[in-house]
């Protein structure tokens, strides 16, 4: 990507990140729950559960929990394949769209941040 970052000025980044999405009006996902809506996001369709329990390496069980909760929250849609109506496909929302782009806002905000310190990556505490 063009840039050096130390293990602990990644981790601060990733720290601001979190606080700055903890402060916002949005739902808060679990690393399970985010990595899924990235992979639905970020890799190409289609995308099923088993696809994606094969990409993350967590069970059916667990990838069909997740999608249940972002389903709710209305950042993923499920839609029945009408080539294999036993399979259901999972589908990229206007809301979905608009969550990312913002956390991915915060991520770019945190890295650019003024506060990270003296440049050792630790937060201006320590």
């Amino acid at each position: 990507m063009g840039f050096d970052v130390s293990e602990l000025q990644a981790l601060d980044i990733w720290r601001r990140t979190a606080v700055g999405s903890v402060r916002r009006d949005a739902p808060d996902l679990s690393a399970r729950q985010m990595a899924l809506l990235l992979s639905v996001y970020l890799t190409p369709a289609p995308h099923t559960v088993r696809g994606l329990s094969d990409l993350l390496k967590v069970s059916k069980p667990a990838i069909t929990r997740a999608i249940d909760r972002l389903t709710e929250l209305g950042l993923i849609r499920r839609k029945v394949d009408e080539n294999d109506r036993r399979s259901v496909l999972l589908q990229r929302t206007v809301k979905g769209s608009v969550f990312l782009r913002e956390f991915g806002e915060l991520i770019v905000a945190a890295a650019a941040s003024d506060d990270a310190g003296d440049g050792s990556g630790l937060p201006p505490r320590y």
